[in-house]
């Protein structure tokens, strides 16, 4: 039934696209085929389609949003439960790439799905249907093990502090709750300060990316979408916190325009890249925006242009992505 719950939650809460207006004018004009990589309630489809668009092909690891997009999909768009890594493997060529990075706000809104730690519910926080749940990681990891992930995935400062709570919590009792596990994280953590964001709020973002293994997703995305955007093709990408937003920013850097040789050879020409930057610099919500859908305030968009230049080598070691190393953390 949590296909039809969602469902009818979705229909009551209109789903918002976040920085759709500037995304749509920094591709204009939208024209052939567009793979809308994380399709959700197909917000940024819709807006696609009517801005000229001829044909979406929605991808989402989830298989409930087939169902909940049912009533209004028409012949231009189809939907491929996959993940974004694999939108090369769907689609031989686009003319357009679109990432909404993270967890939707109606999968926070499911208190069956488990990433929210404000509504009580099983510790799930995976994206799909299959793999490992959160309370998988939290009631087997080691002490080192979630120690890392907390601090590398979630920037969370005490993480050895909440870690070394998690262990002994568990070894009373299973952690199975969303709730069971905020309480355990704000049990050791400096209480909620008014305008502060919740104690649990980092440690619920590591755990979910983790689960949902969202870095090494996002850089497999990222190469895919470049191999299989035609030139002049666009990929738009919007992202939720820093760590996401530097990993886009350093993708395109490296694969922009570089300059070749050095001062003592002037005469050398620079290396073309494969992408153009469109947004100089990450577009941010509009104060009127935030108002209306506060998701928006972090979000930020980035969006570069494919060139004809060949795909060379795709090397991810200057991009910033993360990486466990399984050490302790501060």
């Amino acid at each position: 039934m949590k296909g039809l719950q969602w469902v009818k939650a979705v229909t009551e809460i209109p789903h918002i696209p976040v920085l759709i207006d500037p995304l749509i004018e920094a591709v204009t004009p939208v024209k052939g085929v567009w793979i809308d990589a994380t399709f959700g309630a197909g917000g940024y489809t819709r807006r696609l389609l009517a801005a000229g668009a001829e044909r979406v092909i929605g991808i989402d690891r989830d298989p409930t949003v087939r169902e909940l997009n049912a009533d209004w999909m028409d012949d231009r768009v189809s939907l491929v439960t996959d993940t974004f890594s694999n939108l090369d493997k769907v689609v031989g060529v686009a003319d357009g790439v679109v990432l909404d990075l993270g967890v939707s706000s109606m999968q926070i809104d499911q208190a069956d799905r488990g990433f929210s730690f404000q509504k009580d519910g099983p510790l799930d926080m995976r994206m799909g249907d299959n793999g490992p749940t959160a309370a998988d990681l939290v009631n087997s990891l080691g002490e080192v093990e979630l120690a890392e992930i907390l601090y590398v995935f979630g920037e969370e400062r005490a993480s050895r502090r909440v870690a070394k709570a998690i262990i002994k919590a568990r070894q009373d009792s299973e952690i199975t709750r969303t709730l069971q596990l905020a309480e355990i994280i704000s049990g050791v953590l400096p209480r909620q300060k008014p305008g502060q964001s919740h104690p649990a709020t980092r440690s619920f973002q590591a755990i979910r990316i983790a689960v949902n293994a969202e870095y090494d997703q996002l850089s497999q995305g990222l190469n895919a979408a470049e191999r299989v955007l035609s030139p002049g093709g666009f990929l738009a990408v919007v992202t939720f916190h820093s760590v996401e937003d530097r990993i886009v920013k350093r993708f395109f850097q490296n694969r922009g325009d570089s300059k070749a040789g050095s001062r003592h050879a002037p005469e050398v020409e620079a290396v073309k890249g494969t992408f153009a930057p469109i947004t100089r610099k990450a577009i941010s919500a509009s104060e009127r925006e935030v108002q209306s859908n506060p998701r928006a305030r972090s979000a930020r968009l980035r969006v570069g242009q494919r060139t004809n230049q060949p795909i060379e080598k795709q090397d991810n070691s200057r991009i910033g992505v993360p990486e466990l190393r399984q050490r302790g953390a501060a």
